[in-house]
């Protein structure tokens, strides 16, 4: 099944615009309008007369729930930018934990331009990451928490 979202802002011309765009397409289309768009893969919505705001704060609050950290202290960086990452050190039993946390870092990228330095350098270990990656990253987590609103 194909999905579509269309978004415009409300003026009078392009609704008028759009509407006649609707008609045509729902003759040989099943169309369904689910009105407002609020959240969509993560982000939330909002718009206004001066365009749209996206914002990956519920994403982020469930990434500091769902990895246990809401109850960790808050730092206020993301990562000390004088250290320097190594391949070698205790590597993990099972590096799939630390991937899916990544990736998930990675999507919140999106919006979170803060983070996007040290999430890049700790993608760079994805393969072979070491115990130390782990804390880095969780120390990313820490400091999101403090970052959110």
């Amino acid at each position: 099944m194909m999905q579509i979202i269309i978004v415009f802002n409300s003026c009078h011309i392009k609704i008028a615009i759009f509407t006649l765009i609707l008609y045509s397409v729902d003759q040989n289309f099943k169309l369904k309008n689910l009105r407002d768009l609020t959240y969509f893969l993560g982000f939330k919505i909002t718009g206004s007369h001066q365009g749209i705001n996206l914002s990956q704060c519920k994403y982020t609050i469930d990434l500091v729930n769902e990895t246990s950290m809401l109850n960790s202290f808050l730092v206020s960086t993301p990562m000390n930018f004088f250290t320097k990452l190594h391949a070698d050190g205790e590597s993990l039993p099972d590096p799939t934990t630390y991937r899916r946390l990544i990736g998930k870092l990675v999507y919140l990228t999106n919006t979170r331009l803060d983070i996007t330095y040290v999430v890049n350098k700790l993608n760079q270990y994805i393969s072979a990451p070491t115990k130390d990656h782990l804390q880095i990253a969780f120390k990313v987590l820490r400091y999101l928490k403090g970052t959110v609103g």
